[in-house]
C-alpha cells in the first residue's frame, strides 16, 4: 500500500511536497494508518486531535494514545476537549453535525496560528459509499451523489482511493496499533446502520461492489462537470450585471424547459429548501419573497433578487445631526455638510437639486438637531418640483425602487419629524433654497 500511496500522492496531490501538513488524528485505524503513510514518505506532519467528550474514559484514553503516537514519531500534537453535548444543545444541532462544527472550526484555527498549509483528514473508500448512500436515503441531487471531495479548500483526504481491507491490511503488515471506538459498532446513529446493516448486504448481492461502485462515481462525477458547465454558461445569460446583489432574469429562467431544476443549481448555495414557493415567484407580483436560514428571494418586476437575510432587517435606530456637526457617519452612509451664505436671485431647477448625491436646503427652515433614520409606514414629504405632497410608498412604487433599494433608503427629517431629503433620490419641496434663502446646508453623500 505505501507504494501505491506514493504514487497516489505524486499524481493527484503533488502541492503537499515540503508543505506542513496537520493531521486530523482520533487514533482509529484510518487516521493512523494515515499518520504512519505520511511519516514513511518524510512528510512535514503534525497531528491534531479532538476529545468531544462523549464516551468518558474511553474518550481520555484516545487523546492519551495520540499524544504517545506523536511522542513515538517525535512529532508535533495539538489536543483539545469539547462540550459537544452542551455545543449541540445550545446550536441546535445533531451531535454528529456539531462535532464536525467544532473540530474543522479548530483546525482553521490551528493552521492560522502555527502558519500550517493544509489539513488532510482519513476518510477511505467505504466513508465515500457511505455518505452517497446516507444522502440517497434522505433525497438529493446529483451533487449529494458524487461523493467526498478529495480536496476542499485547504482540507485534503488522500486515502479517498483506499478500501478499508487496504488500510487494515496494511495495519496488520507494520504492527501498527490503533484504537477501536466501541461506539462505531453501534447501529444507534444513521451512518453506523448503513455500515453495518446495509452495505454488508450489498455486498453479498454484488461481491464486486466497490468497483461497480467505482464506476458510477465516476459517472457521476462526469455528468456533474456538464451540469456544472451548463450552469456556469446559463449564469452569464440570466443574470443581470452590475448589480449589488445577485439578480436573475425571470425571462431566460422561464425559456428553460425544467425552470425549477436550473433554479435549484442557481440557488443551492443559500440554503433555500422550499422550491416549489421559489418555482411560484417567477408568476408572483412584485414584492412577493421566499426565505432560507440565511438568505431571502425577492420577485421585483423582471427579475427574482438574491440577497442575505441580515440586509433584509430595517434599522429601527435613529442617528441626530447637530447644528455645529460637519460630517455624519453610520455603518452605510457617510455625509457631508457644508454651511454657506447664500444670495443668488431666481435660483435655477438646476440649482435647487444638483444631483441625487447632493441635497442644497435652506437652512433657516431646518429645526434641529436632524434625524437620519429609515422609511415606515405613513411617511410622506412634498417631492420638489411637483405640487402637493406624496407618500413615500407612492414615491417608491412611482420611480420602480425594488424593496431591497426601500430597505437600504436613509431619511433625512427634522426634529419634528418632517422629510427633508430621501437621501440621494429626491429633495422636499419645503427646504429647497429661494431668492429669501441667506444661509444654506450643503449635504454630500461621500
Amino acid at each position: 500500500m505505501l507504494k501505491g500511496f506514493q504514487q497516489h500522492i505524486t499524481k493527484h496531490f503533488p502541492f503537499l511536497k515540503d508543505k506542513k501538513l496537520l493531521i486530523a488524528i482520533s487514533g482509529g485505524i484510518d487516521s493512523v494508518v494515515l499518520t504512519h503513510l505520511l511519516h514513511l514518505l518524510k512528510f512535514d506532519v503534525s497531528l491534531a486531535h479532538c476529545n468531544f467528550q462523549l464516551r468518558q474514559k474511553e474518550s481520555d484514553l484516545d487523546a492519551k494514545f495520540v499524544d504517545e503516537l506523536a511522542k513515538k514519531l517525535a512529532v508535533k500534537s495539538h489536543s483539545i476537549s469539547f462540550n459537544t453535548d452542551e455545543y449541540a444543545s445550545k446550536n441546535k444541532l445533531s451531535i454528529q453535525m456539531a462535532a464536525r462544527e467544532l473540530r474543522y472550526n479548530w483546525f482553521a484555527k490551528i493552521l492560522e496560528e502555527k502558519n500550517l498549509d493544509y489539513v488532510l483528514t482519513a476518510h477511505q473508500k467505504e466513508d465515500v459509499l457511505e455518505t452517497f448512500l446516507i444522502n440517497f436515503t434522505r433525497g438529493t441531487g446529483l451533487e449529494g451523489l458524487i461523493g467526498i471531495p478529495a480536496i476542499n479548500g485547504n482540507i485534503i483526504r488522500p486515502l479517498l482511493n483506499f478500501t478499508r481491507d487496504e488500510i487494515h491490511a496494511f495495519a496488520i503488515e507494520n504492527n501498527i496499533e490503533w484504537r477501536e471506538d466501541k461506539s462505531n459498532a453501534s447501529t444507534k446513529y444513521f451512518r453506523n446502520k448503513i455500515r453495518h446493516q446495509v452495505i454488508p448486504v450489498l455486498k453479498e448481492l454484488n461481491p464486486s461492489l466497490m468497483r461497480s461502485f467505482d464506476k458510477t462515481l465516476e459517472n457521476l462525477q462526469g455528468s456533474q462537470q456538464i451540469v456544472t458547465d451548463s450552469i456556469t454558461d446559463f449564469k452569464k445569460q440570466a443574470t443581470k450585471l452590475n448589480t449589488e446583489n445577485q439578480q436573475f432574469k425571470i425571462s431566460e429562467i422561464k425559456k428553460k424547459s425544467n425552470p425549477k431544476a436550473y433554479l435549484f443549481e442557481l440557488l443551492k448555495e443559500y440554503n433555500f429548501t422550499e422550491w416549489n414557493d421559489v418555482v411560484d415567484l417567477l408568476d408572483a407580483q412584485s414584492g412577493k419573497q421566499v426565505l432560507s436560514k440565511t438568505h431571502r428571494l425577492l420577485k421585483n418586476r423582471e427579475h427574482i433578487i438574491v440577497s442575505s437575510r441580515q440586509s433584509a432587517v430595517g434599522s429601527l435606530e435613529a442617528f441626530e445631526i447637530h447644528e455645529s456637526d460637519t460630517f455624519f457617519k453610520n455603518d452605510s452612509l457617510n455625509l457631508n455638510l457644508q454651511y454657506s451664505t447664500y444670495n443668488i436671485q431666481n435660483p435655477s431647477p438646476k440649482t435647487l437639486n444638483p444631483k441625487p448625491q447632493v441635497a442644497l436646503i435652506d437652512n433657516s427652515l431646518l429645526n434641529f438637531p436632524l434625524i437620519v433614520r429609515k422609511w415606515k409606514k405613513g411617511d410622506y414629504f412634498y417631492p420638489i418640483g411637483m405640487q402637493g405632497k406624496k407618500k413615500l410608498s407612492k414615491f417608491f412604487k412611482d420611480e420602480k425602487i425594488s424593496l431591497l433599494e426601500k430597505e437600504k433608503t436613509w431619511l433625512l427629517c427634522t426634529s419634528i419629524n418632517e422629510v427633508v431629503w430621501i437621501v440621494g433620490k429626491r429633495l422636499d419641496n419645503r427646504f429647497k433654497i429661494t431668492e429669501n434663502t441667506t444661509k444654506t446646508l450643503k449635504i454630500t453623500i461621500e
